[in-house]
Order: structure tokens, then C-alpha cells, then sequence
């Protein structure tokens, strides 16, 4: 099984998705202050685990789609490309505010075992 490091959680820079950077670690927390526009997540590396693929899961209080929907947890799969691979999971605050409030539960896993796990709590 692959070696999985959490190197930073917490605020971060604003991440664009189209730039191969990463977003820089701002405050190393368990706590962020819910402020639109705010990033906010983990970064882990990946160590021999090239080729192979990563899934990901955002667990997040409940709130609402734009159509009054309840909006279920975000999930997703990337192939990890590099040996280490380092890779951001996290999300950016908008509004309404109030209702992203509390914990937010990231978790990275490989062929259904879960690798790295942390929570943010909005606050």
C-alpha cells in the first residue's frame, strides 16, 4: 500500500485548479473563521503510488443547492501522475455563510481503504 503524508492543513492562498501549484499554507489550524473567498483543506503526499488512482471525499454540514436541493458530500477520483504526488483537497468559502458552518471531513482513499482523513471546522 502507498505511503500517505498529511504535509499542512488549514487556511491556505486562493488555489486555481487550472495551475499545477499548490495553494501556500496561510495558519495551520483545525479552525477557520467562515469568510467568503477563504480556502481551506489539506495538502498530502503520495509515495509509491504512481499510475495508480486517489479518491477523495468531502464530507460538510448540510446546506442546499441553488435549487433548494440537499447537497450530497463532494467526491471525485485523481490519477496520481508523479512519485512523491502531492495533492490539495479542500474547498473555498461562499455565500451564504451560515450554513457552512461546522466540520468539514476530508479524506483521501486508494481501492476503498482510506488513507488520510482530517477535519476543518468552520467557525
Amino acid at each position: 500500500m502507498p505511503k500517505v503524508t498529511v504535509i499542512s492543513f488549514g487556511r491556505y492562498t486562493k488555489w486555481d485548479r487550472d495551475d499545477p501549484a499548490l495553494p501556500e499554507l496561510v495558519d495551520l489550524t483545525n479552525e477557520v473563521k467562515a469568510e467568503v473567498g477563504v480556502e481551506f483543506g489539506m495538502v498530502v503526499e503520495i509515495v509509491q503510488a504512481r499510475g495508480r488512482y486517489l479518491d477523495y471525499k468531502i464530507e460538510h454540514p448540510p446546506f442546499t443547492d441553488e435549487a433548494g436541493n440537499d447537497e450530497p458530500a463532494f467526491e471525485g477520483t485523481v490519477q496520481i501522475k508523479y512519485n512523491p504526488y502531492s495533492f490539495f483537497l479542500g474547498d473555498t468559502i461562499w455565500e451564504p455563510v451560515e450554513d457552512k458552518k461546522g466540520p468539514w471531513t476530508m479524506s483521501v482513499f486508494m481501492e476503498g481503504t482510506r488513507l488520510a482523513t482530517k477535519t476543518i471546522h468552520l467557525i
